[in-house]
């Protein structure tokens, strides 16, 4: 009998949960540990934070489904990490803390033969002062309940611009000069634009992108040469046509270094400190790790073995000029190869370098965004782990044939301005690889231009609804859920 030990219950977490439990005997045991009591597509959440959908239409209870699945699950958190065990302990484990119930605040030790660490990133609003949501104006649509605090300033903001003549400012993009996602605040700018023309005030509102992108459309893949409508276009030229047409301004090479009171304060790539004040922001945080421990058998410091801020594995972390990185730097199997059995995918995984080039500000700032691991890649390298793991349960011993780098890995973005079946329009960008290969792809960016197109339409926003409701049927498992791609 083997026991996985999953920690986190987000795409990474649950995906793994899911095909662990469905590959496996009953004999094997399969536990997720997270502090989340809800599972949440968080892909919907723009639509939660403009009002036009509910919170409760996006998640669901994880503990009745994993009964009824038969997954145990513990509604804890993760402290620390024992991967030899110790004098009292002869298994590996984690310890783990929980966070509801009658036994709120008490420690436990998991044991594992493996583990998956699938916590994601550290939501760190901390590393921009004054950046907490719901605060300063400025708010978040990361998780379901920041949702719903935009969704009920921007509301608020609308009545009163409707009952009145006033004038207003709306400011969207990234919070910190290393934020990335840049994707999920793009999608939420073209759907607060929509909203304002379907309320009759968009002439009264002046919306602002602010990035640390170097260009638009970077979205901290360095940009992208796509086949757009037979033509190839750069996603600058893309995303610049698509503001110019809502008439939505741009700040970019931004750093976002603190937020007052309807006010952004930044540095920009030419050394500039200057402010953007606004009525309404929703900026997106830096992601960090979550600041793990991790000891040996005798109780000694092995953090620097399990963490590089986010988890270590199998990349090439060699420290070298950006011009040198390769897509072969990349990790294939996500498996920490201090200790065999831990794998990291999804969000929770080192990557060995910046995607986009790294740019200083002439202060000597880092202004550029991170590299982005969300939704596809994570659902994708989740089931590779799993896989990996269940084959070498079955053949009892170690197996890895399940591979996929982000230099080999395909990723679609839906982003969708407006909602309902008939009104509505979607964004669509889909890229491959994710990891520009300069090698294989020499003349058309790192990109196979046959895979990496864009599209504008009403087509793209039914796909972006229509994957809503795939993506809920799949995670809470119906029949024949797994027919459904990550």
């Amino acid at each position: 009998m083997s026991k996985i030990v999953i920690l986190g219950a987000g795409i990474a977490g649950h995906t793994a949960a899911a095909h662990l439990r469905r590959k496996l005997g009953k004999e094997h045991e399969v536990l997720v540990v997270s502090p989340n009591k809800n599972y949440q597509w968080i892909p919907s959440n723009i639509w939660v934070g403009i009002g036009r959908m509910k919170s409760k239409q996006i998640l669901f209870p994880l503990e009745p489904l994993y009964k009824k699945k038969n997954i145990g699950y513990k509604q804890a958190k993760v402290i620390s990490f024992h991967p030899e065990g110790n004098d009292t302990s002869g298994k590996p484990f984690v310890n783990v803390e929980y966070v509801h119930g009658e036994k709120k605040g008490n420690q436990e030790k998991v044991t594992y033969d493996y583990l998956i660490n699938a916590t994601g990133p550290k939501l760190a609003f901390e590393l921009t002062e004054g950046l907490l949501p719901a605060t300063n104006k400025v708010y978040s649509v990361c998780t379901y309940d920041h949702a719903e605090h935009a969704s009920e300033a921007f509301l608020k903001l609308v009545q009163q611009l409707k009952a009145t003549d006033k004038k207003a400012k709306i400011l969207i993009g990234t919070g910190h000069a290393k934020a990335t996602c840049q994707g999920a605040a793009f999608e939420y700018i073209l759907n607060i634009e929509k909203e304002l023309v379907k309320y009759g005030i968009r002439n009264r509102v002046e919306i602002t992108w602010i990035s640390n992108e170097y260009e638009l459309g970077d979205f901290g893949m360095d940009g992208m040469l796509l086949d757009y409508n037979g033509f190839n276009m750069k996603s600058k030229d893309m995303v610049e046509m698509i503001f110019e047409d809502r008439g939505i301004k741009w700040i970019l090479g931004a750093g976002v270094q603190r937020i007052e009171d309807g006010i952004a304060y930044y540095e920009n790539l030419e050394g500039e400190y200057k402010t953007e004040t606004f009525d309404f922001a929703m900026l997106i945080p830096a992601f960090s790790g979550h600041g793990f421990k991790a000891y040996n058998k005798k109780e000694e410091d092995i953090t620097d073995k399990l963490f590089k801020g986010f988890m270590i594995v199998d990349a090439d972390y060699t420290a070298k000029p950006y011009e040198e990185w390769t897509v072969q730097d990349w990790p294939e199997t996500y498996q920490n190869p201090s200790y065999k059995n831990i794998f990291a995918p999804g969000i929770a995984f080192a990557p060995p370098h910046s995607i986009s080039k790294p740019r200083k500000s002439k202060n000597g700032t880092e202004i550029f965004p991170s590299p982005p691991r969300t939704g596809m890649p994570s659902g994708i390298t989740a089931k590779l782990v799993a896989d990996n793991i269940i084959d070498s349960i079955k053949k009892g011993q170690p197996s890895l044939s399940h591979k996929g780098s982000l230099g080999n890995m395909g990723a679609a973005c839906i982003a969708s301005a407006g909602y309902g079946i008939t009104q509505g329009s979607g964004v669509s960008i889909t890229t491959f690889p994710i990891v520009p290969d300069y090698e294989k792809y020499k003349n058309t960016g790192g990109r196979d231009i046959k895979k990496t197109f864009g599209d504008i339409g009403l087509a793209g926003h039914w796909v972006k609804l229509a994957l809503h409701y795939a993506f809920i049927y799949k995670a809470k498992m119906k029949p024949f859920w797994w027919l459904i791609p990550e």
